[in-house]
């Protein structure tokens, strides 16, 4: 049965909220707001243009702005957000030089018909993400191999925490982040954040018509922390684990939310869409829902960044058109053999988000050992999967990095940066799986693999060098991190003797 079958009915939901065509008089001239707009911007890097207007009535919902960007035969529109005080700004990730040339349109009549161009030049920052048949390359070309970690709650931290947290992931051998946008309440993690997404009304409820300023301020900050450490920000838009309610508050504020969170960050490259943490536990949501809040990222988001949506037990459908990749929780000790099927099944990058975190606490999920992650990590990689990593070690204090950050501490971490280099090294910078044994698997590509032997301890192996083809021999120890290189040239078949004991790969590199 499905997850979205036999569900509770949804409360009374509040309807939409109609931005307000008299929101100015004819008093007040078209395009008259003044502008602020940058001497120079870089490509692939991103621009705002400060348009300051009116900040009567509440902005947040009384006004729609857009842009039209335009250079030569390319037009990319741009949705534009209040962020208080009458500053409304525009967003825009150029992605090539030149003039590129804007135009307004608002339904506030000082906003609307603001003409202006923005000088952008040459830069090299690699740009977003983008999805490449079962990868993913930066906009410039450049191979890009996630690798992941997770820290939900850790920008609702106080600032000593998140910036000990910069450091450590500073360190840190991974270059995508898993992060919420909305507090989280579970297990070790019951922090009252200071600031949230909305503002409250008199009474202290949320307002979701209005937005906090300084809260999103206070989250770009971060976000641009993690890019200067080369760290993709994987934002969560919704999760289940709320005391405050922000689960289930209909569909017309989700709508808000989620256009104006994307209208905000899409301009930054170092973004990263997910549409829920455990989104089979949002029961408030049926899956047209999660069709519709997609639909909104999409049109919000010019950039295209990787888009998805995780679940706790019942695998998403990604087929779906806006899905760019699957984000995915589950696979267990035999995850390797479940990826090559969802491989098969979309034809999209397959991201396994959440396996289990190394660590010590009373969970099940939360006390894999260190060569239990790694090991899952090199079987899910030469099956041409992408994980992300976690730790849950207790401290007495409860700051647990899977939660609120600090400093990671897990010995797979060494491990971890030991297997990026040797991905690095692969042709093409990406490793696809290979015909395997039916024992062991088997990665890599364009004249070099990657066998791996797990928890096995083979005392030797027969490797086959394939016909027509010399190669170079390696013995890799993925535990102790060392490469013993076997005399000679080879071809055909050839005995290669291991130490009989864990964690033992063997690699074949062609040679000219």
């Amino acid at each position: 049965m499905s997850v979205f079958e036999d569900l509770s009915p949804l409360p009374p939901q509040d309807p939409p909220i109609t931005t307000s065509l008299d929101y100015e008089g004819d008093d007040v001239a078209p395009g008259s707001a003044s502008a602020e707009i940058p001497d120079a911007a870089a490509c692939r890097e991103r621009t705002d243009v400060i348009l300051r207007g009116p900040s009567h009535g509440n902005p947040f919902v009384d006004v729609e702005l857009t842009a039209t960007f335009t250079l030569g035969d390319t037009t990319i529109r741009v949705g534009g957000f209040y962020d208080g005080g009458g500053v409304y700004r525009l967003r825009f990730l150029p992605p090539t030089t030149g003039r590129w040339a804007f135009t307004t349109a608002s339904t506030a009549r000082s906003l609307d018909g603001v003409r202006g161009a923005v000088d952008v030049g040459e830069s090299d920052a690699p740009g977003p993400v983008r999805v490449d048949g079962r990868g993913f390359v930066r906009s410039d070309g450049t191979p890009f191999v996630p690798l992941g970690t997770t820290s939900y709650a850790w920008t609702h931290q106080p600032e000593e925490l998140q910036q000990e947290t910069l450091r450590s992931l500073a360190g840190a051998p991974f270059n995508k982040l898993r992060m919420a946008l909305f507090p989280k309440s579970f297990l070790f993690n019951s922090t009252e954040p200071e600031r949230f997404v909305f503002e409250r009304d008199a009474e202290g409820a949320w307002d979701t018509t209005r937005f906090d300023v300084e809260y999103f301020a206070r989250l770009e900050r971060r976000i641009d922390d993690l890019a200067a450490s080369g760290i993709e920000a994987d934002v969560i838009l919704f999760h289940p684990y709320d005391r405050w309610g922000f689960g289930a508050l209909g569909a017309a504020a989700d709508d808000r939310y989620v256009s104006y969170v994307v209208r905000r960050l899409s301009a930054f490259p170092n973004v990263w869409w997910s549409m829920a943490n455990e989104y089979d536990l949002l029961t408030s949501k049926r899956r047209e829902d999660w069709d519709r809040l997609a639909g909104l990222v999409v049109a919000n988001d010019p950039v295209r960044h990787p888009l998805s949506i995780h679940n706790w037990v019942e695998i998403f459908d990604y087929s779906a058109d806006w899905a760019t990749h699957a984000s995915i929780q589950g696979g267990g000790r035999e995850m390797a053999q479940s990826v090559a099927k969802w491989r098969t099944r979309w034809n999209k990058p397959i991201v396994v988000d959440e396996f289990g975190y190394e660590g010590d606490i009373d969970q099940g999920w939360g006390n894999l050992t260190a060569e239990e992650v790694v090991r899952r990590f090199w079987e899910g990689t030469l099956q041409g999967a992408f994980l992300t990593h976690g730790e849950t070690f207790w401290r007495d204090d409860e700051v647990i990095f899977w939660a609120k950050g600090g400093t990671l501490r897990g010995e797979s971490l060494p491990r971890l940066a030991f297997l990026r280099e040797l991905v690095e090294g692969v042709p093409g910078g990406r490793i696809e799986p290979l015909p395997s044994d039916w024992d062991f698997v088997t990665g890599g590509r364009d004249g070099y693999a990657l066998t791996y032997f797990r928890d096995a301890r083979p005392r030797f192996r027969t490797v086959r060098v394939p016909q027509n083809m010399r190669a170079k021999i390696d013995m890799i120890d993925t535990w102790a991190m060392t490469v013993e290189e076997l005399p000679g040239i080879h071809e055909g078949d050839v005995r290669v003797d291991l130490p009989a004991r864990p964690y033992i790969a063997v690699r074949v590199r062609a040679v000219d």
